[in-house]
């Protein structure tokens, strides 16, 4: 089935907070959820369909729908770390036309910051019943060192300078410096990014994102409902996902399951990677972008550096400005997942409500991708291709 024009996003909010020592998860969702159905001038009693990820306490969607009070005739809480959110928005459209629900909250919340979590540097050890664990955890894996292991193996394979990667987090900062909210808001050089200390080789501090507290929330709901509301409509077109893991001993570390979700999500929009004006790509570490920039068809395997040097990923200067709030690597990255956050600027750029200095243009078609899981192991893929009606 194909979603395209099936729903449309009506609300998006990011919490302002970076840190939020005062507050419980369930209270940032509940924040994050306000501000999104008041953007969409809607309220509580409108949503009948509630989505939310592992981020989500208690029994997710059961502790949340009680806590904030919602009737709801559907639920999902499928849970593909950092890219849950945009693979929700596609299974909100889902459920939307499948006439299950006509208005759809999606929340994420976490207060990593404040609960002082040794994020990407501790091992993750999960439950002993985790297929994976017994074989991969002996040797230490944290998310930092599988992260640089991809960016090692990228560089080796195909020549890519770590000057070349430090163009993205350049690119990042100088978008970062006019949001009021974001946490690194000093545009940096090339030369400071690579001078950064070695957090886990080849990767400097400046190519890691940052560890924040807060959240954010989208609305989606069926046409006749968007039309009815008094903002700019921002349509879903385009929706894939994909699952990569270690393929049965097929391992390539140089690629994502974007290359799947990615191809899946034009061919419903019917579209090319060339028609995008903007894009939202995840960005937990600055190898993450390069490597989706290559899988969603920006340009070709092992030419990313090339790519991203010289300012192209900058708005008003480059040729795909991406991340105009800062991204994961200098604006926020709640709950150690930045997808929702990827969705929210798109529908900025979308409605033309970015900052005035970073505003893409006659902004119609923008593309938003996240990647959750471990780049070097297993991961999910999303993608999400949205107009300006």
């Amino acid at each position: 089935m194909s979603l395209k024009g099936q729903a449309y996003i009506v609300g998006a909010y990011e919490h302002p907070t970076r840190r939020a020592p005062d507050k419980s998860v369930a209270q940032l969702h509940a924040e994050c959820a306000a501000g999104a159905l008041a953007d969409a001038g809607l309220t509580k009693d409108d949503v009948d369909g509630y989505f939310c990820a592992g981020d989500a306490p208690g029994m997710g969607p059961l502790s949340m729908v009680d806590y904030m009070n919602l009737r709801v005739r559907h639920i999902d809480a499928t849970d593909i770390g950092g890219s849950s959110y945009l693979m929700l928005v596609a299974h909100a459209a889902e459920a939307i036309a499948a006439g299950r629900c006509n208005v759809a909250l999606i929340t994420l919340a976490g207060r990593p910051r404040s609960e002082g979590m040794a994020t990407g540097t501790a091992p993750r050890q999960g439950s002993p019943a985790q297929p994976d664990m017994q074989f991969e955890y002996p040797f230490g894996p944290t998310v930092t060192n599988l992260y640089a292991m991809c960016a090692m193996r990228y560089m080796h394979q195909f020549g890519t300078t770590s000057e070349q990667l430090a163009w993205i987090k350049v690119a990042a900062s100088h978008h970062a410096q006019h949001n009021p909210h974001a946490m690194l808001r000093n545009v940096v050089t090339v030369e400071e990014v690579v001078a950064s200390p070695l957090v886990a080789t080849p990767l400097h501090r400046l190519d890691c994102c940052v560890i924040s507290d807060g959240g954010g929330a989208l609305v989606v709901t069926r046409p006749e409902i968007a039309r009815r509301l008094n903002r700019p409509r921002v349509r879903v077109i385009g929706a894939g996902e994909a699952v990569k893991g270690q393929l049965a001993g097929d391992v390539d570390i140089t690629y994502s399951g974007a290359r799947f979700s990615g191809a899946a999500a034009f061919e419903m929009a019917g579209v090319k990677p060339a028609d995008i004006r903007y894009a939202s790509i995840y960005d937990s570490f600055t190898i993450t972008v390069l490597i989706q920039l290559e899988d969603l068809g920006f340009c070709e395997k092992g030419q990313g550096g090339r790519f991203v040097a010289d300012g192209n990923l900058i708005s008003g200067v480059g040729r795909l400005p991406f991340n105009t709030d800062g991204g994961g690597l200098c604006n926020n990255h709640p709950a150690n997942r930045g997808g929702i956050t990827k969705v929210i600027e798109a529908v900025r750029q979308l409605r033309g409500e970015a900052h005035p200095a970073v505003q893409v243009r006659d902004c119609a078609l923008a593309l938003a991708h996240g990647t959750g899981g471990q780049l070097g192991t297993r991961h999910g893929s999303a993608t999400l291709i949205m107009e300006r009606e």
